[in-house]
């Protein structure tokens, strides 16, 4: 297993949709597995394969659920069904979101309250999941990973305006940039 880098904002893997898996051998369980080890190093609760630069429509989640209950698992090529957004303003203090691919910023995003995924693992195995509030978050925001959309590119005016300040400052739109896991400071302060 490996730990790998995680690519920023910018880099064009994350910008479009990923590809959908086909094979399922010994090298996808090899970069699964690395994707939960820097999962890990990130003290994040989700990690997308665009995010270390792998074009492939994966994702892994390790957090707790609005029930406490630890969760960690793999998609591949998910599908997810959502609850419909309302359309009311995100609330700062209880609809924040940050990134691993947008080091150091976070957000207010309204998402949908509850979420059905479904996939398979990377053996094949069909993979359902509910969820709903914190866990449904986390579950969207991996997905829109797969198909080429990061938070910050769902933000509304408002929030949309920040962020775009907040860009230009850190250099958020320019290729070539990551951090790596358990080496470099963690930007989230954990």
């Amino acid at each position: 297993m490996a730990i790998h880098p995680i690519v920023v904002y910018g880099e064009p893997v994350l910008h479009r949709r990923a590809e959908k898996i086909t094979e399922f051998d010994a090298g996808l369980a090899e970069l699964v597995a690395d994707m939960h080890e820097t999962l890990d190093a990130s003290n994040g609760v989700g990690l997308a394969a665009p995010q270390i630069g792998i074009g492939m429509a994966i994702f892994v989640f390790n957090a707790d659920d609005d029930h406490g209950v630890r969760r960690r698992g793999t998609f591949v090529n998910p599908i997810l069904i959502a609850s419909k957004i309302p359309d009311t303003r995100p609330d700062p203090d209880e609809e924040t979101e940050g990134c691993l691919s947008v080091p150091s910023l976070d957000f207010p995003l309204k998402r949908a309250e509850r979420v059905t995924v479904n996939g398979v693992d990377e053996t094949g195995k069909p993979v359902t999941l509910t969820a709903e509030g914190w866990f449904a978050r986390i579950m969207q925001h991996e997905y829109d990973h797969l198909q080429g959309t990061l938070y910050v590119d769902r933000l509304d005016k408002r929030w949309s305006k920040k962020w775009k300040r907040a860009q230009a400052d850190h250099g958020y739109n320019e290729p070539g940039r990551s951090w790596m896991p358990g080496v470099d400071p963690d930007p989230f302060g954990h």
